[in-house]
């Protein structure tokens, strides 16, 4: 059957006005296109009722708040609220390198701030941006997605308009819904950010070597044209002796993952033409000569299955 943007919008909004009413609701905007359309949907849904909060975790990708700030802030009537809390979340994770401790832990605070927030408007209602191969996956046993281990005793009642799409159809619906390309075609990005492209413990420094590694593989792939589903940097665990200048150093290995997939259940590596050969060595060259921590780039061949998209 085909996907009917246009129908789904006006049941949906249906849905979330029957489940929600009056009641005063927040959402977590990430400025991702599953949020972004889950917020647009709900506002068409019950108005001013709804308050979305950007929760910097400190686990965004560079400059993600202000950007975030300025597609957001003032447009859409989406009552953006943006909210520092890293040093709370570098705290909670504080000592953890096991991915599925890292997921729940990020998860949970999340719906801990959340619920901080919803009591200071007298919010009763939490809308995500949960999509099928969320649920799906975390199901399943191949990881926990940080909207559906939500913990106990939470307060707030639970809406996700978008359960039951894949991401092909959510795009569709950003685009029905005419989000600007920045976030229609916005390159999927995890909940718990770059907490689980930081594979192992977490520290600031390995968070701010990821960060702007990421940073580059971004654009470099936008600076040569290449389509992809998902172009990212992950931070390995362990180090690995390199040459800088004259002296011999021992530094941080970062792994490239480019692929490309549809609803994100399967994905493949993007294949390496002559184009991509060329942007993967400029990525290369930049990150060890730009982040003196790092002394290895490689580039994930592994499609899914076997591995997952994300490295954790």
């Amino acid at each position: 059957m085909t996907f009917d943007a246009t129908s789904f919008c006006q049941k949906a909004t249906a849905d979330i006005k029957k489940k929600i009413g009056d009641k005063k609701t927040v959402i977590g905007l990430s400025g991702g296109v599953d949020s972004s359309v889950a917020a647009i949907l709900t506002h068409k849904a019950i108005g001013d009722n709804l308050i979305s909060v950007f929760v910097d975790t400190g686990f965004m990708r560079k400059n993600e708040a202000e950007e975030i700030r300025q597609i957001f802030e003032g447009k859409y009537n989406l009552n953006l609220r943006i909210i520092d809390a890293e040093e709370e979340f570098m705290k909670k994770l504080k000592g953890k390198s096991d991915p599925e401790e890292k997921r729940k832990i990020i998860g949970h605070h999340f719906i801990t701030v959340f619920q901080r927030e919803a009591e200071k408007i007298g919010a009763q209602a939490l809308v995500q941006g949960t999509i099928a191969p969320d649920w799906i996956e975390t199901g399943g046993g191949i990881k926990s997605h940080h909207n559906v281990t939500l913990p106990s005793g939470m307060v707030l009642t639970v809406v996700e308009p978008l359960r039951d799409l894949y991401k092909d159809e959510v795009r569709e619906v950003a685009r029905h819904l005419k989000l600007p390309p920045e976030i229609s075609e916005r390159m999927p990005f995890p909940g718990p950010g770059l907490a689980v492209r930081v594979v192992g413990e977490i520290t600031q420094e390995r968070v701010n070597v990821v960060r702007e590694a990421d940073y580059i593989v971004k654009e470099e792939i936008k600076k040569a044209g290449i389509q992809s589903w998902q172009a990212f940097a992950a931070l390995l665990p362990g180090r690995v002796t390199g040459v800088k200048g004259d002296s011999r150093d021992y530094g941080y290995i970062i792994a490239i993952r480019i692929v490309e997939s549809l609803d994100a259940m399967t994905a493949n590596t993007k294949q390496i033409d002559p184009q991509v050969w060329k942007t993967l060595r400029k990525i290369a060259d930049r990150i060890p000569r730009e982040i003196p921590q790092v002394t290895r780039v490689l580039y994930d061949l592994t499609n899914k299955p076997p591995a997952t998209i994300e490295f954790e």
